[in-house]
């Protein structure tokens, strides 16, 4: 009987167990498919069937940016969880769009399919690449085929390979993307040590802009100047961060979380002093934020 009672419990077991394999994976993905269909339907989620593509560019921005704060955490399941919540925010655009009958998701796992297999032909064809620097150089070969511009076919339209750099970017990141693709091509610095020197000269072009605006009886007018040559030294740091192999915004995101413990901390240590920060003189705020940099 015990025997029988052990099998039974095996069997239960065996039952209940979560998919694995690939299989499982394909299972999971229908049933999420699934779930948000269900979701959308008449008798579904009333705020889910009031959104749309439109509604819906927050959320898929905001995940975005929690994948990568998970990514850079140590818990693992913190990062899964985060990437099924991106993933779901494309299920749910693919299931918008199929109300619409304009595609389903089947139509954007085709897509990117064919694509990747389209664009490493030195894995799938009988093209050689020898490093990722000829790789990134036929991929961008490749899409210029794919948006019509081939030399060797005599097609002359012109499409820029920048073009594709989405407009809404933030600044950072439209410029990482904008250089990333130029040096695809070979037009880049040799290495960061190069950007270096290019940022002490814009540097001291900022600081030449900032003493002719302060002497100017028209300053406000050299403002442009000002603008311009900061805007400069902030595209030279960003070229930096990427020959360094850092996402300049990331690094950004970084330093402003670092700059708001540490003030933080500053505030709470005025606290217990029996003051507001803002009452402290400058040089004792100084103080205050070199002790920071050791307690936060």
């Amino acid at each position: 009987m015990s025997t029988n009672r052990g099998r039974k419990k095996r069997k239960e077991r065996k039952k209940t167990r979560r998919p694995r394999g690939k299989a499982g994976t394909g299972k999971w993905f229908e049933q999420l498919v699934a779930l948000q269909k269900r979701l959308r339907a008449p008798n579904g989620c009333p705020w889910d069937r009031e959104q749309t593509h439109q509604s819906l560019r927050p959320f898929l921005i905001e995940e975005a940016y929690e994948v990568l704060d998970a990514m850079d955490g140590d818990d693992p399941r913190k990062f899964a969880e985060e990437l099924g919540d991106l993933l779901l925010q494309i299920v749910f655009h693919a299931e918008l769009a199929k109300e619409q009958k304009r595609f389903d998701i089947s139509d954007v796992i085709r897509a990117v399919h064919t694509k990747m297999v389209r664009r490493h032909p030195h894995v799938f064809g009988k093209t050689k690449a020898g490093n990722s620097a000829e790789v990134l150089k036929k991929w961008e070969e490749i899409k210029a085929q794919e948006r019509g511009e081939d030399p060797k076919a005599g097609k002359r339209e012109f499409h820029s390979i920048l073009s594709g750099v989405p407009r809404g970017l933030p600044a950072l990141l439209e410029g990482f993307q904008l250089t990333r693709r130029a040096a695809n091509i070979g037009f880049d610095w040799e290495d960061a040590e190069d950007v270096l020197g290019k940022i002490v000269e814009e540097t001291h072009e900022v600081r030449q802009a900032l003493a002719k605006s302060k002497s100017h009886k028209r300053a406000a007018e050299l403002q442009v100047e000002v603008e311009e040559e900061i805007g400069d030294l902030f595209f030279s740091v960003m070229n930096l961060a990427r020959l360094a192999g850092v996402e300049p915004e990331l690094a950004t995101s970084r330093a402003n979380r670092k700059f708001a413990k540490r003030f933080q901390w500053m505030e709470q240590e005025a606290l217990k002093r029996g003051r507001r920060l803002a009452d402290f003189p400058r040089a004792e705020m100084e103080e205050l934020w070199n002790g920071s940099k050791v307690q936060a």
